[in-house]
């Protein structure tokens, strides 16, 4: 890289003019301080690219965001606001519950449905189903073998006929109610 030579008089007078006259095409990201920077260079604003700032927080305070307790399986909240957020405080009681540990896929898919139908034509609204977490065991087949299997089937079971119709929303139950190893099921009015 070839080194610069220092700017003659003249230069020096005609670069000074086409600096006075030059206009920025966009905002500088950063403002470089030493000898390296013209003093006939206005002064430019610093962009600052400083990360949001968390407001100070005192003891006894509420966060400014709350946090949500729990989530929907699937799609959004197809229930009522205010009933919803009753339902993920834990505040709406279950009218019935099952509870699905210790069966296999056969024994737990009609038992389910069985459940679901009944509830629904009875004209309960809100049941819990519990599923469990499921056990993490040893695995030492060439196959990695997954856990809680029937926790993870329900949610397909329910949006699927002939429950996919009885039901409004499915969320994962309050922590008092069983948490992630159960399930709340807020059923559509029956006619």
């Amino acid at each position: 890289m070839a080194r610069r030579r220092p700017l003659r008089p003249e230069e020096e007078e005609l670069w000074k003019a086409v600096a006075r006259t030059a206009k920025p095409m966009h905002a500088p990201v950063f403002r470089p301080k030493g000898p390296e920077v013209p003093a006939e260079f206005p002064a430019s604003p610093v962009v600052a690219h400083d990360p949001p700032r968390i407001a100070p927080f005192r003891l006894g305070e509420k966060p400014a965001v709350p946090r949500p307790q729990t989530a929907p399986i699937a799609g959004g909240v197809q229930m009522d606001a205010k009933a919803f957020g009753k339902l993920t405080r834990g505040k709406l009681a279950p009218e019935a519950r099952i509870d699905l540990h210790g069966m296999t896929l056969a024994e737990a898919h009609p038992e389910l449905i069985r459940f679901i139908l009944n509830a629904h034509s009875t004209g309960l609204r809100l049941v819990l189903v519990i599923t469990g977490k499921g056990k993490p065991g040893t695995d030492f087949g060439p196959m990695p073998r997954r856990t809680g299997i029937i926790r993870q089937q329900v949610p397909h079971w329910l949006r699927q006929p002939p429950c996919g119709q009885a039901i409004l929303q499915v969320t994962e139950a309050h922590l008092r109610h069983g948490g992630s190893g159960a399930l709340y099921v807020y059923l559509r009015r029956s006619r």
